[in-house]
Protein backbone atom coordinates (compact mmCIF):
# COMPACT_ATOMS: atom_id res chain seq x y z
CA UNK A 1 0.00 0.00 0.00
CA UNK A 2 1.62 3.08 -1.13
CA UNK A 3 1.38 5.92 1.64
CA UNK A 4 0.55 8.94 -1.03
CA UNK A 5 -2.42 7.32 -2.90
CA UNK A 6 -4.02 9.87 -3.88
CA UNK A 7 -7.49 7.91 -3.41
CA UNK A 8 -6.36 6.51 0.51
CA UNK A 9 -5.38 10.32 1.25
CA UNK A 10 -9.24 11.50 0.04
CA UNK A 11 -10.19 9.18 2.30
CA UNK A 12 -8.77 9.62 5.06
CA UNK A 13 -9.54 13.86 4.99
CA UNK A 14 -12.73 14.20 6.37
CA UNK A 15 -11.90 11.70 9.14
CA UNK A 16 -9.06 13.16 9.93
CA UNK A 17 -10.18 16.68 9.94
CA UNK A 18 -13.29 16.02 11.77
CA UNK A 19 -11.39 14.11 14.86
CA UNK A 20 -9.02 17.70 14.84
CA UNK A 21 -11.90 19.63 14.82
CA UNK A 22 -13.28 17.63 17.92
CA UNK A 23 -10.04 17.86 19.56
CA UNK A 24 -9.65 21.41 19.36
CA UNK A 25 -13.29 21.80 20.58
CA UNK A 26 -12.31 19.82 23.52
CA UNK A 27 -9.40 21.70 24.42
CA UNK A 28 -11.62 25.54 24.29
CA UNK A 29 -14.52 23.77 26.37
CA UNK A 30 -12.04 22.45 28.93
CA UNK A 31 -10.45 26.12 29.03
CA UNK A 32 -6.82 24.10 28.00
CA UNK A 33 -6.33 27.07 24.84
CA UNK A 34 -8.59 28.86 23.34
CA UNK A 35 -10.39 27.54 19.65
CA UNK A 36 -9.56 31.05 18.49
CA UNK A 37 -6.11 30.30 18.91
CA UNK A 38 -6.10 26.91 17.15
CA UNK A 39 -8.67 27.19 14.39
CA UNK A 40 -5.78 27.76 11.64
CA UNK A 41 -4.47 24.17 12.77
CA UNK A 42 -7.22 22.78 9.99
CA UNK A 43 -6.31 24.73 7.66
CA UNK A 44 -2.64 23.53 7.76
CA UNK A 45 -3.79 20.16 7.60
CA UNK A 46 -5.98 20.96 4.94
CA UNK A 47 -3.15 22.62 2.78
CA UNK A 48 -1.19 19.21 3.96
CA UNK A 49 -3.83 17.00 2.75
CA UNK A 50 -4.07 18.85 -0.48
CA UNK A 51 -0.45 18.60 -1.16
CA UNK A 52 -0.23 15.09 -0.01
CA UNK A 53 -2.93 14.32 -3.11
CA UNK A 54 -0.75 16.14 -5.69
CA UNK A 55 2.29 14.03 -4.87
CA UNK A 56 0.04 10.94 -5.36
CA UNK A 57 -1.07 12.08 -8.28
CA UNK A 58 2.12 12.85 -10.18
CA UNK A 59 3.79 10.11 -9.03
CA UNK A 60 0.95 7.22 -10.44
Amino acid sequence: MNGSNPSLVSAIRGPVMLITLGVLLAMDHNGTISFGRTWPVLLIMFGVFKLAERAGAKSA
